[in-house]
């Protein structure tokens, strides 16, 4: 059971509450100011939803495992893992950075460093070490021609 709980999305979930906490009870009179930090995190959340969504569909399209913690049967190097090799945990981030914005919670602005740090350590190094050993020369190369993030 603690294992399907320790996925992105639960730890996604858990620093937007946290974000979301603070702008409530604890936002000090802080604020973004007006208009265009709602104007952008339109931009960034929508940004997020729409990477994390080409990364799902490539991956079904490639016949390939979604599933944090598993190592998947195609290093799928087409479609937006062209630009990233981490699209989905990139556009976590694009997520949460724009729901800090929406909710005017500026003091929670150090989670998504924090949230960039965990997601790098409990998943990203996890994974690409598994697809090192799997898919040795092909994922060398791919290492080498696309970046992390983006």
């Amino acid at each position: 059971m603690t294992r399907w709980l320790d996925v992105p999305p639960v730890w996604l979930a858990v620093f937007v509450a946290a974000a979301w906490l603070q702008a409530d009870r604890f936002s000090f009179g802080l604020s973004f100011g007006g208009a265009w930090a709602e104007f952008l995190a339109g931009i960034l959340v929508g940004g997020g939803i729409l990477l994390a969504l080409l990364a799902i569909t490539e991956m079904r399209r490639q016949k390939t495992t979604v599933i944090p913690h598993r190592t998947p049967s195609r290093l799928v190097q087409s479609g937006i893992f062209s630009r990233s090799r981490n699209p989905i945990y990139l556009g976590d981030v694009l997520i949460l950075a724009g729901l800090i914005l929406w909710f005017d919670a500026v003091l929670s602005l150090p989670l998504i460093p924090v949230f960039l740090w965990l997601l790098e350590k409990r998943f990203v190094i996890p994974e690409e070490n598994g697809m090192r050993r799997e898919f040795r020369a092909d994922w060398a190369r791919y290492e080498q021609k696309v970046r992390r993030w983006m």
